[in-house]
C-alpha cells in the first residue's frame, strides 16, 4: 500500500505563492489642473498613484505670471497700487495697505492716526472678506454646499460696504502712498458696525453645520498634518502657521497701524490638520470683528492724509482747481511720482492668507529701482510635495481647501 503524506493547508498556500511570479501594479500619472476646479485657480498637480494612494505630487506654478515686480520698476509708486489689488485679489484692500506702509517706511512718514483707524478696518475687513469665502468654499469642497451660501451672503454684504468706501467693489486701489483717496462716508462706521452684529450670527450658524458635522470630520480631522518643524522649515506664515501651533501673529509681534492698541485673541491649533485650519478662519474671524468694534468706539479724528507730505501725497480735488501751488504738485506728482530718497526697505503686514511682504530698492526720484514681493500663498504652497503624498486623491479637495491659496500671489 502507497504511502500517504498529509499536506497542511498552509503548506499549500506557501506551495502555490512559489509557483507564482510575483505581481507589481503599475502606477499611474495624473495631472489634476491646471482648469480643474478642486485647485482653486491655475494650479497644476502631477501626481503620481499607486492604486487611490498618491504616491508623488508636484506643484507647478506659473500659467498666470505677469510680471508685477519687473512692471513696478517701469512706474512711479502710486501708479503701481492697482497692481497690488490682483495679488491677493481676495483682499485687495489689505494688499494696498501692505504696499503704502512699506514705501512710506522707505519715505520716514507717519500717517496721521485717523488715517490708521481707516486703514485697520479695510484690512480687518478684508480678513473678514477672505476668510467668509474660505470657510463657505471650504464647505463646498467637503460636501457642505449651504455653508458656502450662508458666507457669500454676508460677504456680498461686504462689497456694498467696499463700494460706499472706494467706490468699487473688487479691485479697491483705495489707499494712497501718504494716505487714502478719501474721508469715510457719512454713516459708514455706523453701517460697518451693523454688518459686524450679523456676521457674528451667521458664524454660529455655520458653527452648527460644520464645526460637529460628522461627514466633515471624517474629511479633515488628521488630514494633511503639517508639523510645527515643518510649518517653519517651509516659511508658512498665516492661519496655516498658527493651525500647527505656532504663535506669530505680526498684528501682535511687530504691531502697526496701532494693532498695540487694541484687545484681541490670535487663536493657535493643536493638530496641524485640515480641522484645525478650518477653525483658526472661522475664530480670526470673530476676532477682527471684535477689533472694528474697538476702533469705532474710539474714532479719532483729524486728517486722512499726511498733510505735511507735499512731494508725496497729492492734494484734495477741490484745492487742485482752486490753487495754483497744488495744481503744480498734483502735476509734478502724477508725471514724476512721489519722491522718495535712497535706501532699502522690507515691510510685511499679516494678510489674511499670511505675511505679505515687500523688498523696495531705491536710487531716489519717484520709481523704485527694485522690488520683491514675498507672496504668503507661494511659500503656503511649497510644501505640496511633502504633504500630499501618502493621502487618498479624494483628500486632495480638503487639503487644498484647507490652505486657502490664492494663485494671484502665486504667479505675481
Amino acid at each position: 500500500m502507497a504511502e500517504t503524506k498529509e499536506i497542511t493547508l498552509g503548506d499549500t498556500g506557501a506551495r502555490a505563492a512559489a509557483s507564482e511570479p510575483e505581481l507589481k501594479a503599475e502606477k499611474m500619472a495624473l495631472n489634476v489642473g491646471p482648469s480643474h476646479p478642486t485647485t482653486h485657480g491655475v494650479l497644476r498637480l502631477m501626481m503620481e498613484l499607486d492604486g487611490d494612494l498618491i504616491t508623488k505630487c508636484e506643484p507647478i506654478l506659473g500659467y498666470l505670471h505677469r510680471g508685477d515686480e519687473k512692471i513696478a520698476e517701469n512706474m512711479t509708486y502710486n501708479q503701481f497700487v492697482p497692481y497690488t489689488d490682483r495679488l491677493d485679489y481676495l483682499a485687495p484692500l489689505a494688499n494696498n495697505v501692505a504696499y503704502a506702509m512699506a514705501v512710506e517706511k522707505l519715505a520716514n512718514l507717519e500717517v496721521p492716526e485717523r488715517c490708521q483707524a481707516i486703514r485697520l478696518i479695510c484690512c480687518e475687513l478684508a480678513r473678514i472678506s477672505s476668510h467668509l469665502l474660505g470657510v463657505g468654499v471650504y464647505g463646498m469642497d467637503a460636501g457642505s454646499w449651504s455653508v458656502f451660501m450662508y458666507t457669500f451672503t454676508e460677504r456680498e454684504k461686504l462689497y456694498t460696504l467696499f463700494e460706499e468706501l472706494t467706490g468699487a467693489r473688487f479691485t479697491t486701489s483705495y489707499t494712497r502712498i501718504g494716505g487714502v483717496a478719501r474721508d469715510i462716508p457719512d454713516g459708514w462706521l455706523g453701517r460697518v458696525n451693523t454688518f459686524c452684529k450679523g456676521v457674528v450670527s451667521v458664524l454660529n450658524q455655520v458653527d452648527k453645520m460644520l464645526t460637529r458635522n460628522r461627514i466633515f470630520m471624517d474629511r479633515t480631522v488628521g488630514i494633511g498634518v503639517i508639523t510645527k518643524e515643518q510649518a517653519l522649515s517651509y516659511g508658512i506664515t498665516g492661519p496655516n502657521l498658527r493651525a500647527s501651533g505656532v504663535d506669530l501673529d505680526l498684528r501682535k509681534d511687530k504691531p502697526y497701524l496701532g494693532y498695540e492698541q487694541y484687545d484681541f485673541e490670535v487663536p493657535i491649533g493643536l493638530n496641524g490638520d485640515c480641522y484645525d485650519r478650518y477653525l483658526m478662519r472661522a475664530e480670526e474671524i470673530k476676532q477682527s470683528v471684535s477689533i472694528i468694534r474697538q476702533v469705532i468706539g474710539k474714532f479719532p479724528e483729524g486728517s486722512y492724509y499726511a498733510e505735511d507730505a507735499k512731494k508725496i501725497f497729492a492734494p484734495p480735488k477741490d484745492k487742485i482747481l482752486t490753487s495754483m501751488e497744488e495744481l503744480i504738485q498734483n502735476f509734478m506728482l502724477v508725471t514724476e511720482g512721489p519722491q522718495m530718497p535712497k535706501g532699502e526697505v522690507y515691510f510685511e503686514a499679516e494678510n489674511p492668507k499670511g505675511a505679505l511682504g515687500f523688498y523696495i530698492v531705491s536710487k531716489g526720484g519717484g520709481v523704485p529701482y527694485r522690488m520683491k514681493i514675498r507672496g504668503p500663498s507661494f511659500c503656503n504652497l511649497s510644501i505640496l510635495s511633502e504633504l500630499i503624498p501618502g493621502h487618498h486623491l479624494t483628500d486632495i479637495t480638503v487639503i487644498l481647501g484647507s490652505l486657502d491659496f490664492v494663485m494671484g500671489e502665486c504667479d505675481r
